[in-house]
């Protein structure tokens, strides 16, 4: 009997292996696949409202202007949130993601495993980074899209809908944490995992201001490739 137990423990962990390596396959494909199929195809990028969406490689912000007559967005994004507090910027972006990543790893070099693990598994919180700019110019990894007034009043909603508010209906700035001197961060609504990233989040963005996106996307790429075919 105690002969068969290393059998049983072997036959186990290569059970599980095999598991992990057909969820990591099974995954990738579902990622790769339901980044290609289109949405919101008959959308044609020409209102009359500027936006951006831009790429870092690989995390996806949406860029609106600060203010215009559907919203003004340093009524709840301050300029004094940041060390700039530049009152001349025209556009700010934002980018939702696991408030644990977003704080603790400024570079990739300063990834720790327990951070990733528990973005990966809904196991943290989730916050909103946002960043002024006094102008966006476009390239390889950003895309100038317009859209209509009723379009992107869907799309303020979205972002609205995202941030955590306190009883005061306003949005909570965390700390004075920022990347450097035109960014924020604040508390966010729902939680980061493997299916749904900072990508799905602005893939969702796009979808909601009824502009081409893709089905499913975890990947800045599953974004950006819909506007460069």
């Amino acid at each position: 009997m105690a002969k068969s137990l290393p059998k049983k423990i072997l036959r186990i962990t290569a059970h599980l292996l095999l598991g992990l390596f057909a969820f990591i396959l099974l995954y990738i494909i579902a990622v790769f696949v339901c980044s290609a199929i289109p949405v919101n195809t008959h959308a044609t990028a020409q209102g009359d409202i500027t936006v951006y969406i831009n790429s870092n490689g690989v995390h996806t912000d949406i860029v609106v202007p600060v203010k215009n007559e559907v919203k003004d967005w340093s009524k709840d994004i301050l300029f004094s949130h940041t060390r700039a507090n530049d009152t001349l910027v025209k556009y700010v972006a934002f980018g939702w993601g696991d408030k644990g990543f977003y704080l603790h790893t400024p570079q990739w070099s300063d990834l720790k495993a327990s951070t990733a693990f528990k973005a990966a598994f809904n196991l943290g919180t989730s916050a909103m980074h946002t960043k002024f700019y006094r102008s966006v110019q476009e390239d390889d990894d950003c895309v100038k899209i317009g859209i209509s007034k009723d379009d992107y009043s869907a799309l303020v909603a979205y972002i609205e809908s995202s941030f955590a508010l306190n009883v005061e209906r306003q949005v909570c700035r965390i700390g004075e944490h920022c990347y450097g001197d035109y960014d924020a961060f604040y508390e966010a609504n729902r939680k980061y995992n493997l299916f749904y990233t900072c990508n799905t989040w602005a893939n969702n963005a796009l979808k909601a201001a009824n502009q081409k996106a893709a089905l499913w996307t975890t990947s800045d790429k599953g974004i950006l490739w819909h506007y460069k075919k």
